[in-house]
């Protein structure tokens, strides 16, 4: 089989790239770790009749003068200059077709790079439901290129596009300009070619009706808190009947490993070690699920860049500007690709002061922590009999980790990072339903990480905790029960004497051993606190056939968790993100810096939290 033609996705921001990228290669994707790149774009493979074509989605960009470290990357590529990603033996363009003119400057740089190009126009449906019209065919003798229309959501003109590249039906652009040509040369050749093909459709009277709304600095701001709100409060009621059960069918792998497994010590390893330990995190997978699905919607219908408008005003009271919006908003899924993305900032002070905010943003891997502890000591009532009580805590923890990451950027804009802020531009995307395909292939590929994590980092934790639960063997009396022998093993074990010894540490918190030492776990990865706490907790929760959460509703009181709550809002637990900060910033003295804040924020507020509860 010969070697895949190499292919770069390319287009100006908010054409559809994304979708049109899942549509084409479906579930055949992964993240390309090329050395020394931080960006990691996503690879994906169209394989057919033994050929096979390799794409490869770079950021977007408006021309080859970049002024971000993302367009950088891009534009290196192109141009066969970057150290680790080999050039492109092709170019996908994807453009829009409502507004070709921006796309048209790219295509005139492109040409003269001497790549072969196939351009692949978006949004053919949205020109034709406004009354216009677009002539593909007569764009393609224009360029001299190949051009497809499609309709990436819908799927339409996306198997066209497939046959075009695997045929390898490139064409090799001739240069339409000067390659010293201005800007302003190219915006009006651009706008040329554009008058030619394009008919312009009517005004979107419903963009317009939508934006006077959801763009008004009253009623914007309403329908703002109104969809957070109504965010947090599905991840706790929609997903929970799934929840319940993958809950039970983790309870009955482990009966099923208790009743086929006699070897006691191996029985405790499959059935605590293993199942309980990765089964306690992956019972929240529904929610992460969720999560990810609410964010990929809101995402390509066109929202998010709305919002980033609409909070452009407060993140300039921060010292930020509104690009600072777009990495803090990706680390509620996860601070690594948040502080990655920080490389769209073009100003050094703002994105520095960006990435040391970024891991107070509430990340994914803090949501298995929350539940467990909202579930256990919040009542499930509702407030006014609207609205969740656990679904406002919860948001008061989300708002809490994001306004103290923006204050922290705010001290350090006005200490280490002084400077000017860089004004704000942003591009809003057309209202449109998002592609069901693309949500699900979004879904799918964040969930399997999760799902990795839970595979490898917390299987592999839940079997280091087992062992020094484990040992050394407890003296157990003749006549104990099971239930009974179980306790007096990790009363007695080393991981029992680590959680004591450095319990007086967090004793001021509240924490007993079992607490200490589940805390301690989770600055490998926060998520393995419920691991660690199904573990500790086995012998109670099988005696008591309840799940983790009501065993430690009893054991421990409000304040404990509230306290709890308090701590996790704020620790810098993840040595990925610590790892990735550094690599970002060239040092280890901002994350060693970002980790001794986040700590003394996290044990003060927690003291606070526990004294004003009790």
């Amino acid at each position: 089989m010969s070697a895949p033609l190499r292919v770069a996705v390319v287009g100006t921001p908010n054409v559809g790239k994304s979708t049109l990228f899942n549509e084409l290669t479906g579930l055949q994707q992964k993240v390309g770790n090329f050395p020394g790149v931080t960006v990691e774009p996503l690879i994906g493979r169209i394989t057919e009749g033994g050929e096979t074509v390799e794409l490869i989605d770079l950021p977007g960009i408006y021309g080859f003068s970049p002024t971000s470290e993302d367009e950088k990357l891009t534009v290196d590529v192109l141009r066969g200059h970057h150290g680790s990603i080999p050039a492109p033996d092709a170019v996908l363009l994807v453009m829009n077709a409502a507004s070709p003119d921006k796309c048209l400057v790219l295509f005139s740089q492109l040409a003269s790079t001497g790549l072969p190009v196939v351009v692949a126009s978006t949004m053919v449906d949205t020109v034709k439901a406004g009354g216009g019209t677009f002539d593909d065919i007569g764009l393609g003798h224009r360029l001299a290129v190949p051009v497809v229309p499609v309709v990436g959501r819908k799927g339409i003109g996306v198997g066209d596009l497939r046959d075009t590249l695997m045929q390898h039906a490139w064409t090799i652009p001739e240069a339409t300009l000067d390659a010293s040509a201005s800007i302003e040369d190219r915006f009006a050749w651009a706008h040329e070619v554009s008058s030619e093909v394009l008919l312009a459709p009517r005004r979107d009277k419903r963009t317009e009706r939508l934006d006077a709304v959801l763009l008004h600095p009253v009623w914007g701001t309403l329908t703002f808190l109104i969809v957070m709100g109504l965010f947090f409060q599905s991840i706790f009621t929609w997903a929970q009947p799934l929840m319940d059960l993958i809950d039970s069918g983790v309870g009955m792998l482990q009966s099923a490993a208790k009743d086929r497994i006699d070897q006691p010590l191996l029985q405790s390893f499959v059935t605590n070690g293993i199942i309980g330990g990765v089964g306690s995190v992956i019972v929240f997978l529904p929610q992460i699920l969720l999560l990810n699905l609410l964010v990929t919607f809101l995402e390509e219908c066109g929202y998010l860049a709305r919002a980033a408008f609409l909070v452009d005003r407060a993140m300039g009271l921060f010292g930020l500007q509104g690009r600072s919006f777009i990495p803090l908003l990706g680390s509620f899924a996860c601070a690594i690709p948040g502080i990655m993305s920080a490389r769209i900032i073009p100003s050094y002070r703002d994105r520095m002061a960006t990435i040391m905010a970024t891991p107070l943003m509430t990340c994914s891997a803090r949501l298995p922590v929350y539940l467990l502890l909202i579930s256990a000591i919040i009542p499930a009532t509702s407030v006014m009999g609207v609205v969740s009580l656990q679904a406002l805590v919860m948001a008061g923890l989300y708002g809490a980790g994001a306004l103290s990451g923006l204050l922290i950027a705010l001290v350090l804009k006005r200490t280490l990072f002084r400077g000017g802020v860089v004004p704000f531009l942003i591009e809003f995307p057309p209202y449109r339903l998002p592609s069901a395909k693309s949500i699900g292939v979004t879904m799918v590929n964040r969930s399997m990480d999760f799902l990795k994590t839970a595979g490898t980092v917390i299987l592999a934790f839940s079997v280091a905790l087992w062992i020094l639960t484990e040992l050394p063997r407890a003296d157990v009396p003749e006549g104990t029960t099971e239930i009974e022998a179980s306790r007096l093993q990790i009363e007695q074990s080393y991981a029992a004497d680590l959680g004591r010894t450095l319990q007086p540490v967090f004793a001021p918190l509240g924490f007993d051993w079992r607490l200490t030492l589940g805390v301690l776990s989770s600055y490998a990865a926060r998520e393995t606190f419920v691991s660690a706490m199904g573990q500790i907790y086995a012998a109670d929760v099988h005696e008591t056939d309840a799940p983790l959460r009501k065993v430690l509703s009893q054991r421990y009181s409000i304040s404990v968790g509230l306290s709890l709550l308090a701590f996790y809002v704020f620790a810098l637990q993840c040595i990925s993100t610590m790892a990735i900060m550094k690599r970002e910033t060239g040092s280890w003295k901002w994350p060693a810096l970002a980790f001794v804040i986040t700590f003394v924020l996290a044990y003060g507020s927690a003291w606070i939290v526990g004294i004003l509860s009790s």
